[in-house]
């Protein structure tokens, strides 16, 4: 059954290319695409630190290509970039305390091998279109809240430092080389298929694994504000972004519905859960050292530029998020 949505339509029949792509937002990004008809392409590594997992394409696996590689594998990029028309560049290393335990594997992932990528989009397919996944962790702590683009660009770990630099090299293609590229800076985003074995890609993935196996949720600090992404939201901004022309060579802050302290949120998530617990810890010194505090988005730009708000509850989210790793647990641990 194909999807109607009239943002993926543009898709049907064209060709996709996913870096990431059997990660937590990369396979939602194609299960979409592939509902819409399009020829989807996923590259990932399978490393696994960072994510992929084979289970997140369950019932599409035979309507899509799989490729397991690298994409710090400069020679096997051409063949894959060459003819797409689409490319969501979702690969990256997403752990801030890894990227401080091992910087330069994350320059690798998240810096030098954008620049690859871009080069042989350059040579090999100028007139890709191209997305980019940033985050709102190259912020670093806030000076204002909520956090507009123009906000200074202030790092607090090594990953944003490597993703801001990815994310420049994809600004500065656009306006040199010509390349049609566009940027998402994305908040937590939580949803169906997560990693949630451990917390490299968010603390909530641990708190759903904990809740799910009877165990107490962990809250490092508390006060702390933050907003989510549901996936289903963020799949649909990077859809927006990538088939609008007014998007090009902009860069767009994502963001949630609500604003909640972790505190209320280990509560709202234990009350979805139908029961469980959390206890209240200090921060770890290592993470202390890299924490933003209060965070949360201005999203008005992709709002007012292309339309784009998200669409569903925290409470919901999490409902959704618990429902499918319910059901899959034995997959994702």
């Amino acid at each position: 059954m194909k999807n109607k949505s009239s943002v993926f339509a543009p898709f049907e029949g064209r060709r996709v290319l996913v870096t990431g792509g059997l990660g937590f937002i990369g396979s939602n990004l194609a299960h979409a695409l592939v509902r819409t008809g399009a020829h989807v392409t996923l590259v990932d590594s399978l490393i696994p630190q960072y994510g992929g997992n084979l289970a997140n394409i369950r019932g599409i696996e035979r309507r899509l290509r799989v490729n397991i590689s690298d994409v710090r594998d400069v020679y096997g990029l051409p063949a894959l970039v060459a003819g797409q028309d689409f490319l969501f560049n979702l690969a990256g290393q997403t752990s801030h305390l890894d990227s401080m335990q091992d910087p330069v594997a994350d320059l690798e992932i998240n810096c030098a091998a954008q620049l690859s990528i871009l080069e042989c989009c350059r040579k090999h397919n100028p007139g890709v279109r191209i997305v980019f996944a940033g985050t709102r962790q190259i912020y670093g702590r806030p000076d204002f809240l909520p956090v507009t683009e123009d906000h200074p660009i202030r790092p607090v770990d090594v990953n944003g430092i490597n993703k801001a630099a990815g994310e420049t090299y994809h600004l500065l293609y656009q306006r040199v080389h010509g390349l049609r590229t566009s940027v998402l800076r994305l908040t937590n985003t939580i949803g169906p298929r997560m990693r949630i074995r451990d917390a490299r890609q968010t603390f909530v993935g641990i708190w759903i694994r904990r809740l799910l196996e009877g165990q107490a949720i962990e809250v490092w600090g508390g006060d702390q504000r933050r907003d989510f992404t549901y996936v289903d939201d963020a799949v649909e901004a990077l859809a927006l972004a990538a088939t609008r022309p007014e998007a090009e060579g902009e860069v767009f802050n994502l963001g949630g519905r609500e604003v909640i302290t972790l505190r209320d949120l280990a509560a709202l998530a234990i009350e979805v859960n139908g029961g469980g617990s959390s206890v209240v810890r200090a921060f770890p010194p290592e993470r202390q050292a890299i924490d933003i505090g209060d965070f949360y988005s201005d999203f008005s730009k992709i709002t007012c530029m292309l339309g784009w708000r998200p669409r569903t509850t925290l409470r919901t989210a999490m409902a959704r998020t618990l429902a499918y790793h319910r059901k899959t647990l034995a997959s994702y641990v």
